[in-house]
């Protein structure tokens, strides 16, 4: 019998793909992560740590219950939602998983609200794009959290950039259910294939340190050149439907990442082990449970993720009619069995290399960006129609939630575009 509850032993290879099965399930809800950036109004600095938690003590105390770590207050719970601090203060909100896309802009609307109003207490405003517009990593401290110390020594072994993603960034994602393990995986390689497309339409991040970057979305260049081991496409395979693609083989490619740390409760140790590795030898008289693997899935980051859920992660913030439309549009393709046959048919054709070289490029260029020899602005148009029409069959009035997005489609604009006027 596979073992699930974290403190159980690991004894064989099996018991890791447990979590991926106990993700099978009949229902089509969808969860929203989405994080802010606050800053102080008169200079648009990025709020401190300090600040932050003065934040979140002024939400209201009938509705919102203290997360403390270490006796550091952390984060708030609902019976709805947890609101947590990212590594540089950045404020998230995770939303149950609800079926009704009404039901998820009533809540998102409800969080925006109050933190925007308590923001105001000292001084502060939310931002709508995602990226500090003037503090940059080097002025933004990294909150007293042990799983993001040890980030912060590990990552820059990996990449460029780590910083500017932890402490710099904002991020939206959005997740949904799978029936069954051909479901799953055929759920995460299309969206993999459409992630640098979907990215694109949202890039809003193109002012960093008060200068335009160049970069329409410099948040996506940012993960660009963190860990090239944890993040991007996860296998070449997903990518070509020759290939069977199995759960167990998205485990055996984490059992080869390093690790970054073991915790025990508030012991935290660092480690360059591979979970593979951990899992043979254990680590300073520690064995491997299944709370260690809950924890390594969560420090891989590529652009769509697998837990037992579909996680589709690489979507710069927005304000909130535009956060709104991420998971509409995602809700349209993931449950409509038509819709996904569609997409794919017209994604087949193209190769591996040409969706790497799209998401090295669509940082950049944005929808001007090519796949192949296709400007993305046409796939863009497209993969809308069809989740609008998805929606629309739905007969639940949740095809509204696009409609910002066409009027950027419409212009063959992108979010940045209006930062970059604003800023000249």
């Amino acid at each position: 019998m596979l073992l699930t509850n974290e403190t159980d032993l690991i004894l064989n290879k099996n018991q890791l793909a447990e979590i991926f099965y106990s993700g099978c399930k009949t229902s089509q809800s969808v969860g929203v992560e989405s994080e802010k950036l606050l800053v102080y109004k008169n200079s648009y600095r990025a709020v401190k740590y300090e600040d932050v938690v003065k934040v979140l003590s002024y939400f209201d105390e009938n509705k919102w219950q203290k997360i403390y770590d270490n006796n550091d207050l952390m984060g708030l719970k609902s019976d709805w939602g947890v609101i947590t601090l990212e590594p540089g203060s950045q404020v998230e909100i995770s939303l149950k998983p609800f079926e009704s896309l009404d039901k998820i802009s009533e809540k998102l609307l409800e969080f925006y609200s109050e933190l925007s109003l308590c923001a105001q207490k000292i001084g502060a405003i939310v931002l709508d794009s995602a990226i500090q517009p003037v503090s940059t990593f080097e002025d933004i401290k990294i909150i007293p959290k042990k799983r993001y110390e040890y980030m912060t020594k590990y990552l820059p072994l990996k990449g460029l950039t780590p910083f500017v993603m932890m402490r710099e960034t904002a991020g939206i994602q959005s997740n949904f259910d799978y029936k069954s393990e051909e479901d799953a995986i055929r759920k995460l390689s299309l969206a993999l294939k459409m992630s640098p497309i979907i990215s694109a339409i949202y890039s809003n991040s193109p002012i960093r340190a008060n200068k335009n970057t160049g970069y329409k979305s410099f948040r996506a260049n940012s993960w660009l050149n963190v860990d090239e081991d944890r993040c991007g496409f996860i296998s070449q395979k997903l990518f070509d439907k020759s290939q069977h693609f199995t759960f167990m083989d998205y485990v055996e490619i984490l059992l080869d990442i390093p690790m970054i740390f073991v915790q025990r409760g508030n012991t935290c140790l660092g480690t360059t082990q591979t979970f593979r590795e951990f899992m043979q030898k254990g680590l300073m008289g520690m064995p491997a449970k299944m709370g260690d693997w809950l924890t390594h899935i969560s420090l891989f980051f590529p652009d769509v993720r697998l837990k037992s859920y579909v996680e589709v992660r690489n979507h710069d913030a927005q304000n909130p009619m535009m956060t709104l439309s991420v998971p509409a549009f995602w809700k349209g393709i993931m449950y409509n069995e038509e819709a996904i046959s569609e997409i794919e048919k017209i994604l087949d054709k193209f190769t591996y290399e040409d969706f790497i070289n799209l998401r090295k490029d669509a940082p950049i260029q944005a929808i001007n960006a090519k796949l192949g020899n296709y400007e993305i602005i046409d796939f863009v148009k497209e993969f809308f129609d069809i989740s609008y029409a998805s929606l629309k069959a739905n007969k639940l009035a949740e095809e509204k939630y696009l409609e910002p997005v066409y009027e950027f489609i419409s212009l063959k604009s992108v979010p940045a575009d209006d930062l970059i006027k604003q800023h000249c």
